[in-house]
């Protein structure tokens, strides 16, 4: 039924250079789960304090550097700070959907060093920000999203431009580069519902390639 219902949902040019690809991952779902598995019974799931605030989703990393964040600031580390061991390497299954995915938009060299993987409970959500601290514009972001829908806002390149709300379900991928790489976007607070692999959670996997000299201790 999944399968039949992104058959139904088509290909989606959100904007220039965006793309929405619903179902893509559903094929995969399975390998996917146990991949986040995988990589978080090494580097567990924590939720970041920042300056503003503890962030509402957990998150965790894998692949040549993670996403930090603290009241100091956001950044890219080779070792995660929770246990002084570097992150977990990519699993083959994650670095594989990611190069897909991101040729079937158009972004056919894409090469991930980076896997941010979030995990969304019931109200939780992610506030309009935009994806500037790789320093590698012209490779895309690609965003994968598993388990319980979430409402996802995709604007322009300035905060105020008008967003086009969408709704991504079990297995959409959207993919973002080019003439949309800083675009704003962000997801609205996850509704209590339920999956059958996920309860209601949902899971989010952003892959993103990363200028090297960002990689900190």
């Amino acid at each position: 039924m999944d399968d039949l219902f992104a058959r139904l949902r088509p290909r989606t040019v959100l904007a220039e250079g965006a793309v929405w690809l619903p179902g893509f991952a559903l094929p995969e779902a399975e390998t996917l789960h146990k991949a986040i598995t995988q990589v978080s019974a090494v580097t567990p799931f924590r939720h970041f304090r920042t300056r503003m605030g503890q962030m509402s989703a957990a998150m965790t990393s894998c692949g040549a550097c993670g996403w930090t964040a603290d009241p100091s600031g956001y950044r890219y580390s080779r070792t995660d700070p929770q246990t002084g061991q570097p992150w977990p390497d990519m699993p083959d299954a994650l670095r594989h959907l990611a190069r897909r995915a991101a040729a079937e938009a158009g972004y056919e060299a894409f090469d991930p060093a980076s896997c941010l993987i979030n995990r969304y409970a019931p109200g939780a959500g992610m506030g309009l920000h935009q994806d500037r601290d790789e320093e590698y514009p012209q490779a895309p972001v690609v965003s994968v999203s598993l388990g319980v829908p979430a409402r996802f806002s995709f604007g322009g390149l300035s905060r105020s431009d008008p967003k086009r709300i969408i709704e991504l379900m079990d297995g959409d991928v959207v993919v973002w580069g080019g003439a949309s790489r800083f675009a704003w976007h962000g997801v609205s607070p996850i509704r209590e519902t339920f999956h059958p692999q996920t309860g209601a959670m949902r899971y989010n996997l952003t892959f993103r390639a990363i200028n090297a000299a960002l990689f900190r201790p």
